[in-house]
This record gives C-alpha cells, structure tokens and sequence, in this order.
C-alpha cells in the first residue's frame, strides 16, 4: 500500500504511539518526512523500535490504517528486537569476545578490577553500570589508541583526536581535520574486528570514499584477513548494542 506526496526534504519529531493487533498493544514511533513519497514500515534495531514513516501531507488516519493492515509484520518484528542486557550482578558480558561474569562487590575498595574470568564492581549497586561503563571505555581505549599510532604511522598520516562515543548508527567514523571517532561498544568485539575497524578509519585519512584504492588501504592496514572481522559484524553487530542498555 503505498501513497505518493511529491514534497520537498525534512522530518518531524518522533511520536511515540501504539496499536491494538490479536489483544495485545504494539507500540510504534511514527514521524512524517518530506522525503517521503509513501508510507512505510523499518525497523530502527539499535533503538529497539519500529517506525512508521509517513509523508507530510498524508492524514494521520491513513497512515494508521496503514499500521493495522501490517499488524502481524509489526508483532512478529517485535518479538524478534534484540533484548537489552543490562550491567548487573551476575549478568554475563563479552571483553574483547571473551566472557566475562560480572560480581558486585559491595565491600571491597577500588572500582573495578578484573580476576579469574570475572569482573569485580566495588561499591553501590546503584554505581555499578555506570563504573562498569567508564571501565570498559578506558579498556577500549589501552586497546584503540595504540592501533590507531601505528596504523596512521604507516600511511603517514596524522590524527588529530580520537573519541570513544555511544553511536548506534555506524562502529567509525574519519573527521575531515583528521579527527577518529569510534563507538565505545566495541570493547565488546574480538580484537580482530578492533583491528578491522580501526584500519578502515585511518584508511579514509588518505581516501574519503569506498572505492577499490580504499578497500586496498584498508586490507594492507588490518593486521590479519577483513572478510572475517567484516563477516563477524554482520552476523553479530546488533547484540553489541544491547549490553548496557
């Protein structure tokens, strides 16, 4: 079912609504775009959402009988978003692709400290994911910081900056200043996919495109084969966006 509308670019605020499909509420993030030329359904994983996008000039009513006649689609697509998992005590994370039990650590001094396959959090329950959240982010970063001198020293290239964030919408990105930033997530990956994506941004310090010169760069910056680390996050990527969240 589509409808075209035929208007120039820009989005809306994103509205948070619900529909009622076999007795049960499937809730939905509806917004209109301009770029829009008919009604449509996606599923936004990292958000763990589905969004129904309608073109400006369409009714509200339209695009929600739009909805209902996709309830099924819309319900099977929610039991399938990937889950968060939070940072608890007891609760089971990935460093670096190996797993690791996390233990609260009520009594104990420090913050945090890894021992025997486990990851200690002292302190408040209340403190543990935030502790564990700036643990993991300086672990990635001992591990980044290095990758990155050694590859930009190979292309002599220089970087400027690089920032660890929460990015849910791409693993790196290449400044044009020379400025590396990568999503903080991926202290949960296997070093080989670190390696990976660390030479993918320092190749597009020399090539701003994806085109055959760059995948060569980026091949000859990978300490091993990308097909397997490339390969990796594409079976594997979304589950790095539910822990913690």
């Amino acid at each position: 079912m589509t409808y075209d509308s035929g208007v120039p670019p820009s989005v809306s605020e994103p509205e948070q609504i619900s529909i009622v499909h076999a007795d049960a509420e499937l809730p939905l993030t509806f917004v209109r775009s301009r770029r829009a030329r008919r009604v449509s359904l996606r599923v936004d994983t990292a958000r763990r959402r589905i969004v129904l996008t309608a073109p400006m000039r369409m009714s509200r009513d339209m695009a929600l009988r739009f909805a209902y006649g996709q309830g099924g689609w819309i319900a099977a697509r929610l039991k399938r978003l990937p889950q968060p998992r939070p940072f608890q005590d007891g609760a089971e994370v990935p460093v670096f692709g190996v797993p690791h039990r996390i233990r609260h650590r009520p009594g104990a001094r420090g913050t945090v400290w890894l021992e025997d396959g486990e990851i200690h959090v002292a302190g408040h329950a209340e403190h543990l994911p935030r502790r564990l959240r700036d643990w993991l982010i300086g672990e990635l970063r001992r591990r980044v910081m290095p990758l990155v001198a050694a590859k930009a020293e190979k292309i002599q290239r220089p970087v400027t900056r690089v920032g660890l964030r929460d990015s849910r919408s791409r693993w790196g990105s290449c400044g044009p200043e020379g400025s590396l930033s990568f999503s903080w997530r991926l202290v949960f990956a296997p070093l080989e996919v670190l390696d990976y994506l660390v030479a993918h941004e320092v190749a597009h310090l020399v090539h701003k495109n994806h085109g055959p010169r760059f995948w060569a760069e980026t091949s000859g910056l990978c300490d091993g084969p990308m097909a397997g680390p490339r390969a990796w996050l594409r079976a594997n990527g979304e589950i790095l966006l539910q822990y913690g969240a």
